[in-house]
């Protein structure tokens, strides 16, 4: 089963764009998924909708029925964060909690992560376009959760120690712009950590169009060498990858899945990646 996605409107207005990877122009046909498809770049393989609906008509797909979608599942998304800070060997406990050491959650959903945060001692904050989710962990939470873009947050130079996303990076129409912007805000030797499907999975490569990341929200589908080029064209050092998911649940024996799985993380062909990178000093 697909993860949960708003059905694209056939009044969305869609642009071609370049690859924010290499800048190329080239691509060629890749997944065909009914309503939307996906095509891959000839240079550095990496899968996109293109055309793709600008910001204004992707804004109005995270709605009521989003956020429904997020409080139902917000803990098990939660406990699934958590897992994967810890497979990174992120410490939730700051070096320093007499500093204030700082901790921002863009795409944070409900909040529940910020929460967390925030008692473990960091000066934590969220952000997130889905204005009745950030207004419920808001006000439920009495967390500082700004209802945007991180562009529209106007956060200072040089403002967070920690910066994390889970589940974004993939929705947005410009992600070498918002690693800019990431990078702006972040302190140098500052840690940002992305997870993402992994389009070089071995569920990836299996399923094909059917695969459960191919959604018509996600605009990018990242490969680790991919991704990592990006990062890297922005500032950043990439410190480690871990990635996780042999196979999905109902596709096979437990037995098999639990093989799998454990295959998955040894050998880095899991459904979902998560890298830890630095910015440069």
């Amino acid at each position: 089963m697909k993860t949960f996605s708003i059905k694209p409107s056939t009044n969305e207005k869609r642009l071609f764009i370049s690859c924010p990877v290499c800048g190329g122009s080239d691509f060629k046909d890749h997944w065909d998924c009914g309503e939307y498809s996906f095509v891959q770049c000839r240079m550095c393989r990496l899968v996109l909708q293109n055309p793709q609906p600008v910001f204004e008509h992707l804004d109005n797909r995270y709605d009521e029925d989003y956020f429904k979608y997020e409080q139902k599942n917000e803990q098990l998304f939660f406990q699934l964060m958590l897992k994967s800070l810890s497979d990174i060997g992120f410490e939730t406990k700051p070096e320093d909690p007499l500093i204030g050491q700082s901790f921002l959650d863009i795409g944070c959903a409900t909040g529940a992560l910020v929460e967390y945060m925030k008692n473990e001692g960091w000066d934590s904050k969220g952000v997130e376009l889905c204005e009745p989710a950030a207004d419920f962990g808001s006000k439920t939470r009495n967390i500082d959760i700004f209802s945007g873009t991180v562009e529209q947050a106007f956060y200072d130079d040089n403002q967070f120690d920690v910066i994390h996303c889970s589940h974004l990076i993939e929705h947005l129409n410009n992600p070498a712009l918002y690693l800019d912007e990431v990078v702006r805000i972040l302190k140098p030797g500052g840690l940002f950590l992305c997870t993402t499907p992994n389009s070089d999975g071995f569920q990836a490569k299996i399923f094909c169009s059917k695969w459960r990341s191919a959604i018509a929200d996600h605009m990018f589908l990242f490969s680790r060498k991919n991704l990592q080029r990006l990062l890297k064209s922005r500032s950043f050092s990439i410190e480690k990858v871990r990635t996780w998911g042999g196979l999905g649940q109902g596709y096979g024996p437990q037995w098999f899945k639990k093989i799998l799985d454990r295959a998955a993380k040894k050998l880095s062909f899991g459904d979902v990646m998560i890298i830890s990178a630095r910015k440069k000093e």
